[in-house]
């Protein structure tokens, strides 16, 4: 009895090792982005810029609604309190409270950094769609870490207003988390290297809950990003997600 269950449960290993072997290169980034943005969600975040000279702690709260909308409010230190940005579609705008102005983010801004950060805005609000802007290649698999992954190179799609000349990126085999990720410009240059880690549970999703983005050509410079807390099925209305609610966030 005991060898039939143990025979049983290798062909159901077999099996499901089969699965994950015929998924498409497309298939693995489609997962891992529903792993991020699937649903309504609500996060606390705190980002670290770190230079040679010096440090900048930003804490930031930020909500979505599928991968079509989000709104991302700063919430300290109190110079920069109450800026927000917020993503309709492939629209994006950003609200100055100390200046009450709302600027329409042109897609000629989307490679500019963020807030001072070596994330772009690209990579806050995300405008161009890493399924629909790209073509996937899986390059095989690789280990990472502690993490066994698909590794995927991303092309973009002839006119499609992307950032980035090529990405590539290690996927997680269980959970489809991005582990890590390399940022090249159009000539293939290595831009930036983001490592993802300290995986923590949120709800039923498994995420990394700290983001790292090192630049390639610039010594001892990095930003941190850390999830404070991440909450999913939240449920959020639209209404949330206007030009007039992002100036007066509660």
């Amino acid at each position: 009895m005991m060898k039939f269950v143990i025979a049983i449960l290798g062909l159901l290993s077999t099996a499901f090792f089969v699965r994950a072997q015929n998924l498409t290169a497309e298939q693995i980034i489609q997962k891992s982005e529903e792993n991020i943005r699937g649903g309504d969600s609500y996060s606390q975040m705190k980002m670290t810029i770190i230079r040679p000279a010096w440090e900048r702690e930003t804490t930031m709260q930020s909500w979505a609604k599928g991968s079509e909308l989000a709104l991302i409010q700063v919430t300290g230190p109190s110079r920069d309190k109450g800026i927000a940005y917020l993503k309709r579609d492939n629209e994006i705008w950003n609200w100055q409270p100390r200046i009450e102005r709302t600027i329409k983010l042109p897609p000629s801004m989307m490679s500019q950094s963020w807030m001072g950060s070596d994330f772009t805005n690209d990579d806050l609000v995300r405008e161009s769609s890493l399924v629909k802007d790209y073509t996937h290649q899986l390059l095989g698999e690789e280990k990472v870490r502690e993490y066994d992954t698909y590794k995927v190179a991303l092309h973009p799609k002839e006119n499609a207003a992307v950032v980035w000349g090529k990405i590539i990126m290690w996927i997680s085999k269980e959970y489809f988390m991005q582990i890590k990720s390399e940022f090249y410009d159009e000539d293939g240059f290595l831009i930036n290297t983001m490592n993802a880690g300290n995986v923590k549970q949120f709800g039923e999703r498994h995420l990394p809950s700290r983001l790292e983005v090192i630049p390639e050509d610039k010594p001892g410079q990095k930003t941190i990003v850390e999830y404070l807390e991440f909450r999913f099925n939240e449920d959020i209305s639209e209404r949330m997600f206007t030009i007039q609610n992002m100036k007066n966030i509660r």
